[in-house]
């Protein structure tokens, strides 16, 4: 049986799996041994598991952790916000892996129409009213840029490897992943790393700087308009010193540096400005330690982190459930990878929420970064056609 047949009997057996983008394709999870629901209580029992032999391929954790969940680590409590109560993190023990190809293929034998009516639960005028605020606190210092979160939902029924063959078709990103479960699925191409920890080694890829894909807009000509747009310099300038100060409580002296600096990468609809950074871990650093130092991930926050994200918990009504928490795996040998779950669609009692979140500084034009959210969203959005 073919690799890909055997992805399309798992999905029509009902199967819990998980597929998550590698170097050469896609890497396949199922047969899942454990589930473990994650809360408040018992992730640091959950990080602080001990490292072990890695043996098998399978040795791992794989899942997600909420956005509520990472504030709480750190000891940021949310204020009451509207929630749909779903899960704050889960995490999986597959006992399954396949290595499938780039080209992931499934067909449907009915086509579906889908619901494409979203609704956005900040409109224009009220966007507006939530920037000048935020203007004002980055006048007085109280952070110096911003993230403000818009929501796109609708309710329909989607099939989710329907939806994931297709955005990896159209959109294929380095950090794009599907959970689906029997309650509910998460369809991502989240384009950014966080942590990627191969012994004392670790690396970090913050994106800061989003400009729209055109007849005139070629990627030469996207690397030109970053170096010279004020305000999209800034913002990278701010999001990279952060994560490198996240970095640099856990790295060794002097280690962390920059290994590839402002270059643009290409995805469907955008052009984003990235840098890698890179630095040696100190001696006898924990998971627990690592993950509070990097989470939630800075460039999807602001600056500076802890001021910005009670700011932003204090504005925004709705919790943000995955939306700039983090999906990857702990090897029981203590490396690991994670992203930021951004660019995703999240599906829970039939209803699928979309969020999307634009960078605040003192330049920044809230005609502009709203209409920037949209166009975040329309590669997602555009599966509902």
């Amino acid at each position: 049986m073919s690799k890909q047949n055997q992805l399309s009997d798992i999905h029509k057996s009902k199967k819990p799996y998980i597929i998550y983008k590698s170097h050469n394709g896609f890497d396949l999870y199922t047969e899942f041994s454990k589930k473990i629901i994650l809360n408040n209580k018992n992730i640091k029992k959950f990080l602080n598991k001990k490292p072990k032999k890695f043996l098998k391929k399978t040795d791992l954790y794989i899942g997600f952790f909420g956005y509520e969940l990472l504030n709480n680590l750190i000891g940021i409590r949310l204020p009451i916000q509207k929630k749909i109560n779903f899960p704050k993190g889960i995490f999986y023990k597959p006992e399954k892996k396949i290595s499938l190809s780039n080209n992931l293929e499934y067909r449907q034998n009915k086509k579906k129409k889908f619901n494409n009516r979203f609704k956005i639960n900040i409109d224009r005028k009220s966007y507006s009213k939530i920037f000048d605020k935020f203007k004002k606190k980055i006048r007085s210092g109280d952070t110096y840029q911003i993230k403000i979160c818009t929501k796109y939902k609708t309710k329909s029924k989607i099939d989710p490897l329907d939806f994931f063959c297709r955005l990896s078709q159209t959109n294929l990103a380095p950090e794009a992943f599907l959970i689906r479960d029997t309650n509910y699925s998460i369809i991502s191409c989240s384009p950014e790393n966080l942590i990627t920890k191969k012994g004392s080694l670790i690396t970090t890829k913050p994106i800061a700087g989003t400009v729209k894909k055109s007849e005139k807009m070629n990627k030469i000509k996207a690397l030109k308009y970053f170096r010279k747009n004020i305000k999209e310099t800034k913002e990278h300038n701010m999001i990279v010193d952060m994560e490198r100060n996240d970095l640099s409580r856990i790295c060794q002296i002097g280690s962390v540096k920059l290994s590839m600096a402002k270059i643009v990468e290409e995805y469907k609809d955008l052009f984003h400005y990235v840098t890698l950074i890179k630095g040696k871990l100190k001696n006898n650093i924990s998971n627990l330690e690592i993950i509070k130092a990097m989470m939630p991930g800075g460039s999807v926050i602001g600056c500076p982190k802890i001021n910005t994200l009670n700011l932003l918990n204090h504005q925004e009504k709705e919790n943000r459930n995955i939306y700039t928490g983090s999906f990857g795996f702990l090897k029981f040998n203590g490396d690991m990878r994670f992203n930021i779950i951004i660019r995703s669609i999240l599906n829970y009692k039939d209803v699928s929420e979309i969020s999307v979140a634009s960078g605040v500084v003192v330049d920044s034009n809230a005609n502009h970064e709203f209409n920037e959210n949209y166009i975040k969203a329309k590669a997602l959005i555009d599966l509902f056609k």
